[in-house]
C-alpha cells in the first residue's frame, strides 16, 4: 500500500507507526478518519497481522459503522474478522462470554432507562423515600456518575454516609445493585464498570485478552472517562501497543464525565509514547484557522500546536455587533439571503451556532419571516418543546374553552390528580350530555363515579382557569404567560426540579415571555387572540415548503450538536460575556478552559466564511439586559477581523473597551501578538476611562456597570462583574476577579476602572 502518496507526511508517520504506544493529536479537520483506516489496511496488508488480533474502539455506533465500511473498502470481508466498536458493545461481547466469573448468568438482560426507573422506584417505595425529595432521574444520574469514576455501592455509601440526602442515593444504589444482580440485569454503565471489574479480578480473563489483543485503537481519547480509561489501560499487554486518537482542544464533554487530562497525561502512562501532530487542517481557509489558533492558546491545560492549510486566507472573520437581539436575528437572515444572491449558494451552506437551545426561538421567527427553511439540529424547534406546548395550551384553552384537546394537555400540568382514568370519566360525561370538555366539568359534581378527591381537584382547576379568563382582557399577554407560570406553580416546579432537562426548560420559557413582549412592543392587535394567531400563522410557514425542497434547509444547532459537522458559512451569534462564555465560566478557570475549548469547535465549523455577532441588548425572561462582547472576541488578531454593518464608529467603541489584555491565568505561556505586544491586545486597543479621571457622572458608571463587564480594581486586579442590583442609595456589583475570587463593593466608592 503506497501510503506516501495516499496520505500527508504526518499521515503517514501516524500509519506507519504500529508498535508500541502512540499518541496522534488530530486537529480539527485533519482527516484523523483516514489515517485510522489507512492505518488499520496498512497494519493488515502489509504487516500481515491477523484482524482478530485488532481492536478498534470508538464512541458511537455510527462512528464504527463507517471506519468499519472504509476499511473493508480497503482489505475486503477480512475486515469483519476484527473488532470496531463502541466501548459499550466491545464490553457485551466480553461480559457475555465471562460474566458467569461475577456470579450473573450469560444470558443477562440489558435494561434501558424504562427499566432502570421502574427498578428504582420499586427500591425507593421498599426503602420508604418520598420521590418528592429525589426523582428517579436524579438518582439515576447520581449513580450513573458513580459508575463512571468506578465507585462501587459499598464505597458510595461510606463517602457519603455524614451527607443526609446522598446517604439517601447510596442507600438506593446498595438495593439497586442487589436488584440487579437478583434479575440478572445490568444497566447501560454497569457494562463498562463490570467489564473493568472482571478483568481487573481475573487473571485468567485478562491474559486472554492480552493474547487476543496484540493492538488496541482508541478514537476520540478526550471523551474517555475513567471508566472507559481504566478498560483501556487494562487491555493494553506487556508490548504496549496502544494507538489513542483525539483533540485535546476539542474536549468539550466535561459536565458528562469526560476527563482531559487522560489525553494529556498519555505520555506519563506510556513512557515510550511516539508523539504525531496531525495539524494540517483540509476544511477550512486560512484566517479562520488563524483565529481558531489564537484563542485556544490562550488555555494552559493544552498540548502545543496549531492547524494550518494550504488553502488561500480566505475571507477575514466578520463582527456584527446588533442593537438588539432582534436586530441580531434580522442581520443573519439577511446576509443568508445576500450570500446566496451573490455567491450562488445553497441554504444547507449556512450554520448558526448557539451556546443554548433557547437561543433559537428568535432566530427561527426571522426565518419564517424572511422565508428561509431552517430545521434545528439536535433539538426540537422552539413551539415544538413540550414546555412551551403547555403554557401554549393555557393560553388556548382561556382564549377557547371548546378547544378539548388543549385541555386534555394541562389539566394534570403540573400534576393535579387527575388521571387518566378520570379524565376518560369526563370525557364520557360530556359525550353523553353532547357538551365540550371545559363545560362538562363546570358540572363535575354530576359526572358519575368521580371521588370526592378527584371533584376538589378539578374545581380547583377550574376556578384556576376561570380567573385567568377573567384576566385576559385586563393585563398583556405576557402578564398572562407570568401569571400561568406563577399560579399554576409551572415555573416554581422546573426550577426546584432536579431534572437536568429542566434548566434549559426554564431558559425556553423565559424565551417565550421575552417573545409576548416583543409582540406587544411591534403588535397594533396587543389581543390574546392576535398572538396566537401569529405563533400559529408563523409556525405553519415551516411545513409549506415542498417536500422534496425542504433537504435544502439551513441548520440551527448548539455548538455541542455541531462537533464533527463543517460548513461553508458559520454565524457564531450570542457571543457575550454571561452567555459565551456563559457567567459560572467568567469565575472559574476550569470552566473558562472549557468554554474556550467550546469556542474552538465553533469556529473550526466554518470552512469559508465565519461570523460572530453580538448584540448590545438582548431580552430575557421580559427584562432587557445587556452583556459585553465576548473575550474570545479580543482573543482574536485585529488583523483577521473585520467589522460590519450598522454603525461601526459605535462597535468600536463597544469592542474596544472589552478588548483587554487577556487574564494571566488564560495565557500562561506569555504568548505574543504580531507587533510584540504581551497577550492578544495591543496598548492602543485598550479605553482605559475610570470616573475620577474625567470627572464621569455617577449615572456614567452606572449605565456602564453590566453584567459581563470587564473591570480593573486599584488592589484585587481585573475581574468581571457577575451581577448588579439597586438600592434605595447604592448600587452594589458582583465582581469575579481573576485572582481573588467574588467580591461584592459599592460601585460609587470602589476605586474601579471600566474597560
Amino acid at each position: 500500500m503506497d501510503l506516501e502518496n495516499l496520505l500527508n507526511e504526518e499521515q503517514c508517520e501516524a500509519a506507519i507507526t504500529v508498535d508500541g504506544p502512540l499518541l496522534i493529536l488530530a486537529g480539527a479537520g485533519s482527516g484523523k478518519t483516514r489515517v485510522l483506516t489507512y492505518r488499520i489496511a496498512h497494519m493488515i496488508q502489509d504487516l500481515n497481522i491477523y484482524p482478530s488480533q485488532i481492536l478498534a474502539i470508538t464512541f458511537t455506533n455510527k462512528a464504527a459503522g463507517e471506519m468499519k465500511d472504509r476499511v473493508r473498502a480497503l482489505v475486503g470481508d477480512i475486515a469483519d474478522n476484527m473488532w470496531i466498536s463502541t466501548f459499550h458493545s466491545s464490553c457485551v461481547r466480553i461480559l457475555r462470554r465471562e460474566i458467569d466469573k461475577l456470579g450473573y448468568n450469560k444470558n443477562f438482560t440489558i435494561y434501558d432507562s424504562y427499566d432502570q426507573k421502574s427498578l428504582i422506584k420499586q427500591c425507593m417505595k421498599e426503602l420508604d423515600i418520598n420521590d418528592k425529595d429525589l426523582t428517579d432521574s436524579e438518582i439515576l444520574n447520581k449513580i450513573s456518575g458513580a459508575k463512571n469514576e468506578l465507585i462501587t455501592p459499598e464505597k458510595y455509601k461510606k463517602e457519603n454516609e455524614h451527607d443526609f440526602r446522598m446517604n439517601k442515593v447510596a442507600d438506593i444504589y446498595v438495593l439497586y445493585q442487589k436488584k440487579l444482580k437478583a434479575n440478572n440485569a445490568l444497566d447501560f454503565d454497569d457494562l463498562i464498570f463490570k467489564a473493568v471489574d472482571l478483568l481487573k479480578n481475573n487473571k485468567e480473563v485478562l491474559d486472554f485478552y492480552h493474547n487476543k489483543f496484540k493492538y488496541i485503537m482508541v478514537d476520540e481519547y478526550q471523551d474517555t472517562n475513567k471508566a472507559q480509561y481504566m478498560l483501556v489501560k487494562l487491555l493494553v499487554n506487556e508490548r504496549e501497543n496502544i494507538c489513542v486518537v483525539g483533540d485535546d482542544d476539542q474536549c468539550i464533554y466535561a459536565w458528562r464525565g469526560a476527563d482531559v487530562t487522560n489525553i494529556l497525561d498519555f505520555e506519563s502512562d506510556y513512557p515510550k509514547a511516539k508523539v504525531v501532530k496531525l495539524e494540517q487542517n483540509y476544511r477550512s481557509y486560512g484566517n479562520i484557522l488563524a483565529a481558531a489558533n489564537d484563542v485556544i492558546k490562550n488555555n494552559s491545560q493544552r498540548k502545543d500546536k496549531a492547524l494550518r492549510t494550504e488553502k488561500d486566507l480566505g475571507d477575514k472573520i466578520n463582527l456584527y455587533r446588533a442593537f438588539s437581539d432582534r436586530d441580531e436575528a434580522n442581520f443573519v437572515a439577511n446576509q443568508i439571503k445576500t450570500i446566496m444572491k451573490d455567491e450562488n449558494k445553497s441554504y444547507k451552506d449556512f450554520a448558526i451556532l448557539y451556546r443554548m437551545n433557547s437561543q433559537s426561538r428568535i432566530f427561527e421567527e426571522s426565518f419564517r419571516k424572511n422565508l428561509i427553511p431552517y430545521k434545528i439540529v439536535g433539538g426540537l424547534k422552539f413551539y415544538d418543546r413540550k414546555e412551551i406546548k403547555d403554557i401554549m395550551a393555557y393560553l388556548k384553552l382561556m382564549n377557547n374553552p371548546l378547544d378539548d384537546i388543549a385541555l386534555k394537555r394541562i389539566i394534570n400540568v403540573p400534576k393535579r390528580n387527575i388521571g387518566d382514568a378520570t379524565i376518560q370519566k369526563i370525557q364520557e360525561f360530556a359525550t353523553s350530555i353532547d357538551q365540550c370538555l371545559y363545560s362538562a366539568i363546570l358540572d363535575v359534581e354530576f359526572i358519575p363515579s368521580l371521588t370526592t378527591r378527584n371533584t376538589s381537584s378539578i374545581n380547583k382547576f377550574v376556578s384556576l382557569m376561570n380567573n385567568f379568563m377573567a384576566k385576559k382582557e385586563e393585563i398583556t399577554v405576557a402578564e398572562l404567560i407570568k401569571a400561568i407560570l406563577s399560579d399554576t406553580g409551572y415555573l416554581k416546579q422546573l426550577e426546584t426540579s432536579k431534572e437536568p432537562e429542566d434548566e434549559s426548560r426554564v431558559e425556553n420559557i423565559k424565551e417565550l415571555v421575552s417573545d409576548a413582549v416583543e409582540f406587544e412592543k411591534t403588535s397594533e392587535d396587543k389581543s390574546l387572540l392576535a398572538f396566537l394567531e401569529g405563533v400559529s400563522l408563523g409556525s405553519s410557514t415551516e411545513n409549506a415548503e415542498d417536500p422534496l425542497e425542504i433537504i435544502d434547509t439551513s441548520a440551527m444547532m448548539t455548538v455541542h450538536s455541531a462537533k464533527g459537522l463543517e460548513f461553508p458559512v458559520v454565524f457564531m451569534v450570542g457571543m457575550e460575556n454571561g452567555i459565551f462564555p456563559g457567567m459560572s465560566s467568567l469565575s472559574d478557570p476550569t470552566e473558562m478552559e472549557e468554554s474556550r475549548r467550546l469556542c474552538y469547535v465553533a469556529i473550526t465549523r466554518a470552512e469559508e466564511k465565519l461570523y460572530i455577532t453580538s448584540a448590545e441588548s438582548r431580552m430575557i425572561f421580559g427584562r432587557t439586559v445587556g452583556y459585553a462582547p465576548s473575550d474570545f472576541i479580543s482573543e482574536i488578531s485585529p488583523d483577521l477581523k473585520e467589522l460590519i454593518g450598522g454603525d461601526k464608529n459605535r462597535t468600536v467603541q463597544v469592542l474596544r473597551r472589552n478588548h483587554t489584555k487577556a487574564p494571566q491565568r488564560y495565557n500562561p505561556h506569555g504568548l505574543m501578538s504580531s507587533n510584540g505586544a504581551e497577550g492578544s491586545a495591543t496598548t492602543q486597543d485598550f479605553v482605559s476611562i475610570t470616573a475620577q479621571e474625567s470627572g464621569l457622572a455617577q449615572q456614567t458608571m452606572k449605565s456602564e456597570a453590566t453584567v459581563g463587564r470587564k473591570v480593573r480594581h486599584s488592589k484585587f486586579g481585573v475581574g468581571t462583574i457577575v451581577s448588579v442590583s439597586n438600592s434605595d442609595k447604592d448600587t452594589l456589583i458582583s465582581i469575579a476577579f481573576d485572582n481573588m475570587g467574588i467580591k461584592k463593593l459599592v460601585l460609587d466608592k470602589a476605586p474601579l476602572e471600566m474597560l
